[in-house]
């Protein structure tokens, strides 16, 4: 019986943040790759319980100059027939939304989500969100939940901010692993900092403090539930 969960980044140094550690401590052996640095795509998820694939500086517009990232969307099909959990975080819920026939665009306004922003419940995931809660964002491109797929919640700025499919699919467009650490190197590595919209970075590791608990605890149910269907996939 594998414990393994496939993670796909895109940069060696990505940090899978709390995600990761938190499947860890539920037992489960992370598989990290990168395929923008050559690391595979398995060809069928029999050796894995469940895939992740997380955020990046990267664009679902760059699958014409980035073959690597074509791959992973032309893998994500693939994956789903698995019928075994399935996670999109920011670009990888990019991904999956474009995948499965929804558009990917760019703010009208042009605008990018920095910092933190509250998270509303639509009435399909009052289970998992029972009231609006705060997340981390960091994104200038959001998603249409595809025809397939039931909104889940919904925010400010980026109007459509979670997605679910067959149960065990999900795209997040906020950022749930991210750790104050994970935070701090973003803060102090990005040109967008400065953006007019963007929180400045001394107010965002403030907020930290107020809104890291309770994302740690939501994550952890979240996760729980998550890759706890694997149970019945393997």
């Amino acid at each position: 019986m594998s414990d393994k969960v496939l993670l796909v980044v895109h940069s060696r140094t990505s940090d899978t943040g709390r995600v990761g550690r938190i499947l860890g401590e539920l037992g489960y052996t992370s598989d990290v790759r990168c395929p923008l640095h050559g690391d595979p795509l398995p060809e069928t998820m029999d050796g894995h319980v469940g895939a992740a694939i997380f955020g990046g500086p990267q664009s679902v517009h760059d699958r014409t100059t980035l073959p690597p990232i074509q791959a992973e969307i032309d893998w994500i099909p693939r994956m789903l027939d698995s019928g075994k959990p399935f996670l999109g975080i920011c670009l990888g819920a990019q991904m999956l939304a474009h995948a499965l026939g929804g558009r990917v665009s760019r703010h009208p306004a042009e605008i990018h989500e920095i910092g933190y922003s509250t998270i509303r419940p639509t009435e399909e995931w009052r289970g998992t969100l029972d009231a609006p809660r705060t997340f981390y964002q960091w994104h200038s491109e959001g998603f249409e939940v595809p025809a397939c797929a039931k909104l889940l919640a919904t925010g400010d700025m980026f109007p459509n901010q979670a997605f679910q499919v067959d149960g065990n699919v999900y795209g997040l467009q906020f950022h749930p692993e991210v750790t104050k650490p994970i935070m701090t190197r973003w803060i102090s590595n990005s040109v967008n900092i400065r953006r007019p919209e963007a929180q400045p970075g001394p107010q965002q590791l403030a907020a930290a403090e107020t809104y890291d608990p309770p994302v740690e605890d939501w994550t952890r149910a979240f996760l729980e539930a998550w890759i706890g269907r694997s149970r019945r996939n393997i």
